[in-house]
């Protein structure tokens, strides 16, 4: 379920459409965690090769693989959100994604395709100064994530968390807060 003070707005025709603050964010606040209709529209490899081939093409863009194999197919408008090599938000579990600064009403919501356990490799469009042109797929935290993720992570319980009564696994999220446990994707 993602956050919801959001909106669908259109970007360009290469892009197409991006989900947009429609209120401030926190740094510190989940923007996203997986809920009960997620977990409905999951799928196995071979299901989704069994899929009539008109839904196979939905299924590849609009779903992530989850670290058991499974497509999960976002119901909401988290299926749109955009990739950015400068994310503002960032996975602090498998199934959470954190506001790693500030977002201003207006502002893009972001994220880093790389966790999303694709197998292949997409070409970047983000225009970011620091753009590395591929996404590729992470096999583990790459680059400072895990420090910007740990230290968002900081602000969780001093921040208002309107998605905490969906968030599944909020004692993980703590731990890794106290440096207890690792962030492990």
């Amino acid at each position: 379920m993602i956050h919801p003070d959001v909106e669908l707005r259109f970007i360009n025709e290469e892009i197409g459409y991006g989900v947009f603050a429609t209120k401030f964010i926190p740094r510190g606040t989940i923007t996203w965690t997986l809920c009960d209709f997620d977990l409905h529209l999951t799928f196995s490899a071979q299901e989704v090769k069994d899929l009539d081939a008109d839904y196979q093409p939905i299924v590849e863009k609009y779903s992530y693989i989850d670290p058991h194999g499974k497509y999960v197919l976002c119901w909401d408008l988290a299926r749109y959100m955009n990739h950015s090599c400068l994310p503002n938000n960032l996975p602090v579990s498998h199934f959470n994604e954190i506001a790693t600064r500030d977002i201003l009403p207006g502002q893009e919501l972001t994220c880093d395709y790389g966790f999303l356990n694709y197998s292949t490799t997409m070409s970047c469009f983000c225009g970011e100064d620091d753009c590395r042109k591929e996404i590729k797929p992470y096999s583990s935290f790459e680059g400072n994530w895990k420090k910007i993720s740990q230290e968002a992570l900081a602000y969780f319980d001093k921040v208002e968390q309107p998605l905490e009564k969906f968030i599944k696994d909020k004692d993980l999220l703590l731990s890794i807060k106290d440096n207890q446990t690792m962030i492990k994707l």
